[in-house]
């Protein structure tokens, strides 16, 4: 049985669709054949193999880093043969570690998390420099954007000048050497126009000169007035130790007070009660030092000194002078000061010696005054308890001798004497509004003449400061002593004083001060009483920190219940006060 005609027609028709292109390739064959030469790219295996590194279109470009150099593929060499190539065996990849672009971790970094709790490696640091601030770690405050001021404080925001052309400052003064210490930040100056001083080695020098002019009604302060132009020369000296332990304090002040006329030598065909020449100088000065030995314990001492003469108006005060005779009043205290915790023990040593010069009279004799001198030996002791802060009550008492040089004075009485004082009273300091000490106590005073009775009173002391406003500061001085007198039968003085000082700055260079002094001077077995009051008022214009003009207007008033001891006198002065 054959095949289906169907059959023997596909086998045939597909025959001839090979056949046809068998007979076209043989009748090409007689044409030349152009063929390609071989080259080392035709047979590179690898991609992009055929094309020329630069013209890749993977090249890598600027901004992608740079790879290990195994990542590229290398370029053939031209001269290498590629059958030779193909002999080699390929090197298997079994058994290997594989190389990546980035090398493994070979240990710990000097900052962060250590598995091994390795001590961490510290950097060295140069003497002087800062050491580097540990890093923020989490919920920290994000860093400031700018760094932090040492030598002002941070601003809020920075001036529309900021970025202004200035002189530049060098890298000391700005604080930006590295290792330098920070500058020690000033104290906060209460007085724009107080004096700066100048430093010597390790000492604060502070220096003034006041001089005035102006008119007083009644220099010596007579019973009916007899006035004179008037000029004050007032120095002072301030020298304050800066040290970090013990401290040395030297307060030196002095005026001279001059006038332009003389008073009449006699009054009504009598002696002046009051010298010719009315000069009068004035100095105290006190030298404080104090040596810490311990925390606890201190050993202290003082200088002083005081120059005057007798106050116008005085009973002490000799008829037909021809000026005031000086004395000069001058000692030490050397004592210890002892802190039990809150309790503090408080004792010295006190020698002090009073001596005048002679007086000269209008007749041109001089009369001796010294049985006016004289030497004082004694102690005091103060005992003090540190309540709370702020409130520290203390008993303070105080024994003395008085011995002078010559043993009768002028009019046969023998004054010398022994005394001394007991007072109870508190320092205090509240929120630094009201701060100060106020003390009150009992004074007696024994004399060698029995024709001299017993001196003795009730004393206060005490200084006050209140700070009422920022523009307003009010001041309290009281004060009690025990004064010697030349009067026949008197055994002494008792002299109080009263005084209030009230300051107030309308601007801060222009400042107003009051004040007001009262005092009472008893004469003992003598039945003298005189009472004093002054009302002055001063005006300060600051120019600057160096020269401030200040006016001054001041009335005296003496009131005594003996006659023709009364007085009263007015003191105009305007002048310049010259600082530093």
């Amino acid at each position: 049985m054959g095949s289906s005609p169907g059959t023997g027609r596909s086998k045939r028709a597909h025959f001839l669709r090979a056949a046809l292109p068998c007979l076209a390739l043989t009748a090409l064959g007689s044409a030349p054949v152009a063929a390609q030469s071989l080259t080392p790219d035709l047979f590179n295996p690898n991609r992009g193999g055929f094309a020329s590194p630069d013209t890749l279109p993977t090249r890598r470009t600027a901004g992608v880093p740079q790879a290990p150099s195994d990542s590229l593929p290398a370029l053939p060499d031209p001269s290498a043969d590629p059958r030779k190539a193909r002999e080699t065996p390929a090197t298997s990849r079994i058994g290997q570690v594989p190389t990546y672009g980035l090398p493994a971790a070979g240990g710990a970094s000097s900052s962060g998390y250590d598995s091994l709790n390795r001590k961490r490696q510290q950097p060295k640091l140069y003497p002087g420099q800062p050491k580097p601030k540990r890093a923020a770690g989490p919920g920290s405050k994000a860093p400031p954007a700018t760094p932090e001021r040492t030598l002002t404080p941070p601003r809020i925001a920075s001036p529309p000048s900021e970025t202004a052309h200035k002189v530049p400052v060098p890298p000391a003064m700005a604080g930006n050497v590295p290792g330098q210490p920070l500058r020690r930040r000033l104290r906060a100056d209460e007085d724009p126009f107080g004096a700066v001083g100048d430093y010597a080695g390790s000492f604060l020098i502070k220096g003034g000169l006041e001089l005035s002019a102006g008119y007083d009604t009644n220099p010596t302060r007579l019973n009916k007035p007899v006035g004179s132009p008037a000029y004050v020369i007032a120095p002072d000296l301030l020298v304050v130790s800066d040290w970090e332990r013990h401290a040395l304090v030297a307060d030196l002040r002095g005026s001279f007070s001059g006038y332009t006329s003389d008073m009449p030598a006699t009054i009504n065909g009598l002696a002046s009660p009051s010298p010719v020449e009315a000069n009068r100088p004035d100095f105290n000065g006190h030298v404080d030092g104090r040596l810490d030995v311990t925390r606890d314990f201190k050993l202290l001492s003082q200088l002083r000194l005081r120059l005057a003469t007798d106050n116008p108006g005085s009973p002490n005060v000799q008829a037909g002078l021809q000026k005031y005779p000086v004395y000069a009043a001058y000692g030490t205290t050397i004592g210890f000061d002892q802190t039990f915790n809150r309790f503090q023990v408080s004792a010295g040593a006190t020698v002090d010696r009073t001596a005048y010069t002679d007086s000269k009279l209008t007749d041109g004799t001089t009369f001796p005054n010294r049985d006016r001198d004289f030497n004082q030996y004694g102690g005091v002791g103060r005992f003090s308890y540190d309540l709370k802060p702020g409130l520290k009550p203390f008993v303070e008492i105080e024994g003395d001798t008085r011995v002078h040089d010559q043993p009768a004075d002028r009019n046969g009485y023998f004054r010398d004497s022994n005394g001394g004082y007991a007072k109870v009273g508190s320092s205090f300091e509240f929120s630094r509004i009201l701060t100060g000490e106020i003390s009150v106590g009992y004074s007696a005073r024994n004399y060698t003449d029995p024709r001299l009775s017993q001196l003795a009173g009730f004393l206060t002391t005490g200084s006050l400061i209140w700070n009422a406003s920022g523009l307003t500061t009010v001041k309290f001085f009281t004060d009690t002593q025990i004064n010697e007198t030349t009067i026949p039968g008197s055994s002494g003085v008792l002299v109080r004083t009263y005084a209030a000082e009230v300051d107030h700055d309308f601007r801060r260079w222009l400042t107003a001060v009051g004040k007001f002094t009262y005092g009472t001077y008893d004469y003992q077995n003598q039945g003298r009483n005189d009472k004093t009051y002054s009302l002055e008022g001063n005006l300060i214009y600051k120019l600057n920190r160096n020269i401030w003009v200040k006016g001054t207007l001041r009335h005296d008033i003496l009131d005594s219940n003996v006659a023709s001891a009364s007085s009263q006198g007015t003191v105009v002065l305007v002048g310049v006060r010259l600082q530093n």
